[in-house]
C-alpha cells in the first residue's frame, strides 16, 4: 500500500524549495509566484464572491448576525457535502441522501416525542438507523455489483416514501431543548467579554477558540511542508506560505471575532470543525483515506494493489447514511419538528457543493475542505442574492451557471493534462 499515492496530492516534479519543478495544468506565474489554478481557484473564486456581495449589500453579508445565519442554516448541506466528497472521490454518487435525511429526522421524531426515549439514546438510535441504511445501499454497490446511481436513485425514492408513511402529512415536535441547542444554540460565554474598541465587546473564550484554531492550522500546514520538502518535493516558496498562512490567519480571525460579537459560536459551527478535522485528517493521513484516492484514481491499478475495493466502498456508504442521520437531526431540530418534506433537493446541494469545490467528475480528486468551500459558495450566493432582493429564478441561474463553470474547468484541466502527456 505505500506504493499508493491518491491522485490530486501527487507532486509533480522532484525538485525542493527553489528547484524548478515541471508546470502542471491549470498552473499560472504571476510575478514570479507559482499558483495552481486547480487547487487554488476555489478559494479565490470564494473570495471575490464574498467581496462583490459584500459591495451589492452594502457590508450585511457580513454582519455577525448575517454570518452566524449562514452557518446554520446552510450546516445540514456542509455535513453531507463532506460525505459526498469521498463517495464521489471513489467514482460513485448518493442520490439518496435528502430522503435519509427527512427518514432519520422523523425517526429521530417519534422516538423522542412520540415515544418519550431520552434523547442521547434517540440520538444513538437514529445514528445507527443511518448507518444500517447506508449498509443497505452500500452492499447492493459494492459487493451485488449495481451502480450507485440506480441504487441511491431507488433509496430516493424508498426513503422518501417510508418518511410520508411515518409522518403522513404532518411534522411531529417539538423537540427536547437539547437537540434544539445543538441545531440552533451557541456557546455560552464562559470567560465574560473583552472589549475590542469600536467593534464593541466579544466573547473571550470564542476569541481563544479562533486563536488556537490558527495556530494548528499553521502548524499543520508547516508539518505538511515540512515532510514534502524532506521528500525531495516541490513546496511553494516561503514568502508565498506565509502570505497564504496570513491570509487564513485573518479570515479565520475575522470570522470568529464577528460570531464573538453577535451571540458567540454556534455549536453546529463547533460540531463542523470537528467533523472537517477528522475527515481531513482520515482522508490524507490514513490508509483507508489513500485507498479512496486510489479507487476513484485508477480502479484497476487499485485491485492490483490489494486494496479492498468492495469493503472500502461498502464503508463510505456506511459513513454516508450516519452523516446523513447527523443531518437529519440538525435540520429537524432547526425547525422545531421532522417534517414530511424535509430534505428536498439536499442531494443536490451537497453534490454541487462538492464539485464546485473541485471534485474531479471521474473521480480521484477532491478534499473536504474543498467542498465545504463549495457548500459555502452556494450560501453565500443564496444569502447574499436574498438580500439584495432577486428573484428565486435568478438564484437558481447563478447557482447553475457556478456548478456548470466549474465542471467545465475540471474538465479543461484534465484535457490539458491529456494533452500534455502526449
Amino acid at each position: 500500500m505505500s506504493s499508493i499515492t491518491p491522485t490530486g496530492l501527487r507532486e509533480a516534479g522532484a525538485a525542493g524549495e527553489g528547484g524548478k519543478a515541471p508546470r502542471q495544468p491549470g498552473q499560472v506565474s504571476l510575478g514570479g509566484i507559482s499558483l495552481n489554478l486547480r487547487s487554488s481557484g476555489i478559494y479565490i473564486a470564494f473570495a471575490l464572491i464574498i467581496v462583490l456581495f459584500s459591495v451589492l449589500t452594502d457590508g450585511a453579508l457580513l454582519q455577525p448576525q448575517n454570518i452566524s445565519n449562514i452557518i446554520v442554516q446552510n450546516s445540514y448541506v456542509l455535513i453531507l457535502a463532506i460525505g459526498m466528497i469521498l463517495i464521489i472521490i471513489a467514482g460513485h454518487i448518493d442520490l439518496s441522501v435528502g430522503s435519509v435525511v427527512a427518514v432519520t429526522g422523523a425517526l429521530a421524531a417519534v422516538l423522542m416525542v412520540n415515544m418519550g426515549w431520552p434523547w442521547p439514546l434517540a440520538l444513538l438510535a437514529t445514528l445507527v438507523a443511518g448507518a444500517l441504511i447506508g449498509a443497505w445501499q452500500g452492499y447492493w454497490i459494492a459487493y451485488f455489483g449495481i451502480p450507485a446511481f440506480i441504487v441511491t436513485l431507488a433509496g430516493m425514492l424508498l426513503f422518501r416514501a417510508l418518511t410520508l408513511t411515518v409522518l403522513g402529512n404532518q411534522g411531529i415536535g417539538p423537540f427536547p431543548d437539547q437537540v434544539r441547542t445543538l441545531a440552533n444554540g451557541f456557546t455560552d460565554g464562559y470567560l465574560g467579554n473583552i472589549g475590542l474598541g469600536p467593534l464593541g465587546g466579544a466573547d473571550l473564550f470564542s476569541l481563544l477558540i479562533g486563536i488556537v484554531a490558527i495556530a494548528g492550522m499553521v502548524a499543520a500546514q508547516w508539518r505538511t511542508r515540512s515532510a514534502r520538502k524532506g521528500y525531495g518535493q516541490a513546496v511553494e516558496p516561503i514568502a508565498l506560505f506565509a502570505l497564504k498562512m496570513a491570509a487564513g490567519a485573518a479570515i479565520i480571525l475575522f470570522l470568529v471575532v464577528q460570531l464573538a460579537r453577535f451571540k458567540n459560536l454556534p455549536w453546529v459551527l463547533v460540531l463542523l470543525a470537528i467533523l472537517v478535522l477528522g475527515y481531513s485528517l482520515m482522508a490524507n493521513r490514513t490508509v483507508f483515506g489513500r485507498q479512496i484516492y486510489a479507487i476513484g484514481g485508477n480502479l484497476q491499478a487499485a485491485i492490483m494493489s490489494g486494496v479492498k475495493v468492495k469493503s472500502v466502498v461498502f464503508w463510505i456508504f456506511v459513513n454516508m447514511g450516519v452523516l446523513s442521520a447527523i443531518a437529519g437531526i440538525i435540520f429537524a431540530g432547526r425547525l422545531n419538528q421532522a417534517g414530511p418534506t424535509a430534505g428536498n433537493s439536499f442531494e443536490l446541494d451537497a453534490i454541487a457543493a462538492a464539485f464546485i469545490g473541485g471534485a474531479a467528475v471521474q473521480g480521484g480528486v477532491g478534499k473536504v475542505v474543498g467542498a465545504i468551500t463549495g457548500g459555502l459558495i452556494m450560501a453565500v450566493i443564496n444569502n447574499g442574492m436574498s438580500l439584495i432582493g432577486s428573484p428565486s429564478e435568478r438564484v437558481m441561474l447563478v447557482k447553475g451557471a457556478v456548478l456548470l463553470a466549474a465542471v467545465a474547468f475540471d474538465v479543461w484541466t484534465k484535457r490539458r493534462a491529456g494533452a500534455a502527456g502526449r
